[in-house]
């Protein structure tokens, strides 16, 4: 029977196994990796539990499950998903940067502001990101390096790559040092990119804002202050949405201590696919085409029919609406010129809604400003990306202060058993 300790009550073994729904031996293992604290029962022969960690461990679980219209392929309870960090919390379809409403610090912070306050825990108006110039000329070197046809991430990463060669303080791990390269590196990745529009003009001696940059980048639409405003909330709202692949990776790498660059670049790298950063280039080109055939009901009907997922649907944190994506579509509102992809994108969900109960996510919202704002299919994904490097130097330091190398999971191993023979030369 479970206890009632000064701490609040306590479960057994057996009564936690159950609620994890696992075996004993499992629970144990979860001790083992430090994803549960056990306490010994009065008479010292057995071990209990504290009720709330084991139901937050039961919260973590069911988050990795996918949801309906979700691909497969999500993480069981395991090491990983017990990363303890300070930084999001996501409950109940709304998220939090550090305890604060992360849709309202967008509404009412620029993104450079949101990033040192997660850095620094000082939140501070007007903060501006500058380029050094040796690592801005080595980022704009290796970007026009690659061929004409090279995506923007690819673009990004070798940028990130040039910006680190050029910081011989890029080993210093101190916060002080981490974040001024953080400053320099978004700046960078930024600058490195051709630009396609007016170049946004400096404040006086201070560069223009981050969104303001961007928006050169990748769309030579005029950069409006309608428009302006939608860019630098979807900065915010994408800096950072709890352990992501790309976060995980990025942690990764800063616990075998590799410096920022290089986790940043790890967190790029994890990235690239079409079930994380890409995920909003496929509702991007599924919105151009219902915009061209005037129907979102056959372009949905295709998508299934070929037994393709239905892009910018659903997400497994959130049972309702992802707060991202209610958040920028009520900015985008705001602009005439982009209600009809908006529509477009209303028509998607509800005609999907009518066999499946699946809400908009924050893909579909960087695709309905992808799209009305006439920019490339990868604009999305580039938005994201630049916008999650500013979470992925708060994990860095995050990271740096825990115990080196902690982040090893164990292999279980399910290959023939030794001995075996050597292997025999295959004639070619």
């Amino acid at each position: 029977m479970a206890d009632q300790g000064a701490g609040g009550r306590r479960l057994t073994t057996r009564e936690a196994a159950e609620r994890l729904g696992v075996k004993p031996e499992t629970v144990y293992a979860y001790v083992s990796r430090g994803m549960l604290n056990r306490g010994r029962t009065p008479g010292g022969r057995g071990s209990t539990f504290d009720e709330a960690e084991v139901d937050a461990l039961v919260r973590r679980s069911r988050r990795g499950r996918p949801a309906d219209g979700e691909g497969a392929g999500a993480p069981a309870v395991g090491a990983a998903s017990a990363v303890r960090t300070g930084i999001t919390l996501i409950e109940e379809d709304r998220y939090y940067y550090r305890g604060v409403d992360a849709c309202a610090l967008a509404d009412n912070h620029a993104y450079e502001d949101v990033a040192e306050w997660l850095w620094t825990g000082r939140m501070r108006a007007d903060v501006r990101f500058t380029a050094p110039r040796e690592a801005l000329a080595a980022a704009r070197g290796a970007v026009d390096a690659l061929p004409d046809y090279s995506g923007l991430i690819d673009r990004l990463r070798a940028a990130a790559v040039a910006a680190a060669a050029t910081d011989p303080l890029r080993f210093d791990l101190s916060p002080r040092t981490v974040v001024a390269g953080a400053r320099g590196l978004i700046a960078t990745l930024v600058e490195a990119l051709p630009v396609l529009g007016a170049e946004p003009e400096a404040d006086g001696t201070a560069p223009a804002a981050v969104a303001r940059r961007l928006w050169s980048r990748l769309t030579p639409l005029a950069a409006g202050e309608q428009w302006t405003r939608c860019l630098a909330a979807a900065l915010v709202l994408l800096i950072d949405h709890d352990l992501a692949a790309s976060t995980l990776a990025v942690r990764v790498a800063a616990s075998a201590r590799a410096n920022p660059y290089a986790a940043v670049s790890a967190g790029l790298g994890a990235f690239d696919g079409p079930l994380h950063g890409g995920a909003s280039g496929l509702a991007h080109r599924m919105l151009t085409e219902v915009l061209e055939r005037g129907s979102a009901v056959a372009v949905v009907s295709d998508h299934l029919r070929t037994g393709r997922r239905v892009p910018g649907l659903g997400h497994r944190l959130y049972p309702g609406e992802d707060p991202r994506a209610r958040t920028l579509f009520a900015l985008l509102e705001q602009v005439p010129s982009a209600a009809p992809a908006l529509e477009a994108a209303r028509s998607v969900v509800e005609t999907t809604a009518r066999h499946v109960p699946l809400h908009a996510n924050a893909d579909l919202a960087l695709a309905v400003l992808s799209v009305s704002a006439g920019m490339p299919a990868e604009a999305g994904e580039t938005v994201f990306a630049v916008a999650r490097t500013a979470g992925w130097i708060a994990h860095t330091l995050e990271e740096y202060g825990e115990r080196p190398l902690r982040m090893r999971p164990s292999g279980l191993y399910d290959g023939p058993r030794p001995p075996q023979p050597l292997p025999s030369p295959v004639p070619t």
